[in-house]
């Protein structure tokens, strides 16, 4: 699946999506973005989050490892979290500039029962696939943090597709909040706390959207909006293909 963000109507990001089942028990899923134009030049970033873990048979999903590499101008930073088969973490590594900067403990309450980003949302797609609530939560641990990711079901809504969507259909309409537990928070709300703060005083928590393209896949995230102080950012989906079906925005 392909993404094009805007932000305040302009093209500020590209995002690729793909999610693979490798055979019963066994998921992949990744997620690849950039800044893009004029955004790039002021803000050169691009970062690469990647899972694969074990489908289970009460229906959950549980990582293995999942590692996000993300580059800030010429700043490299490689992150891996590692997961047991019953779920409890393994180990954390992290490299800065080629350097091991991997701490050399990692609190237990910060990490015990923990799962990835990816994951968490994953769950919730294949609930709604379902024809479940787009509801859940899971907590997760980034590294320095620990926090609940928590999805609440707002309304069935149907979707025209347009000249920046090409989804058209019924979606389910989600908010999405990340609620802080423990950790190396801010008081002063930064990055995506700011974001999501900004959002929620405009009048809606960052919301996603999401339906089935097709029968024997997930649900996915077909158009996302985050209001903030400077504007609404959209991601919108332009590409989806899986198997024989292929859709491109026209």
């Amino acid at each position: 699946m392909t993404y094009e963000v805007y932000a305040g109507g302009i093209n500020a990001v590209t995002a690729e999506v793909d999610i693979a089942y490798e055979d019963r028990d066994r998921y992949r899923l990744s997620l690849s973005a950039a800044t893009r134009g004029f955004l790039k030049k002021l803000a050169p970033w691009q970062g690469v989050f990647f899972t694969e873990g074990w489908r289970k048979t009460d229906g959950s999903d549980r990582p293995e490892l999942h590692k996000s590499v993300s580059f800030w101008r010429d700043e490299e930073e490689i992150k891996e979290y590692h997961y047991a088969p019953d779920g409890s973490f393994k180990a954390y590594t992290v490299v800065e500039e080629g350097e091991n900067r991997t701490p050399a403990a990692i609190d237990e309450a910060l990490t015990k029962g923990t799962t990835d980003a990816l994951t968490a949302a994953l769950e919730v797609m294949e609930k709604v696939a379902a024809g479940q609530p787009c509801e859940g939560s899971a907590e997760v641990f980034d590294g320095r943090r620990r926090y609940r990711m928590v999805f609440s079901h707002e309304a069935e809504e149907k979707l025209e597709s347009s000249r920046y969507n090409l989804f058209e259909g019924i979606a389910a309409r989600c908010a999405v909040e990340v609620e802080p537990l423990a950790g190396a928070w801010h008081k002063k709300p930064r990055g995506w706390m700011s974001i999501q703060e900004q959002s929620r005083e405009n009048g809606s928590l960052p919301t996603v959207w999401m339906a089935k393209m097709t029968e024997d896949a997930p649900a996915v995230p077909v158009k996302i909006r985050v209001k903030t102080d400077y504007g609404t950012l959209f991601m919108h989906l332009v590409r989806y293909e899986n198997g024989s079906v292929k859709k491109v925005l026209e």
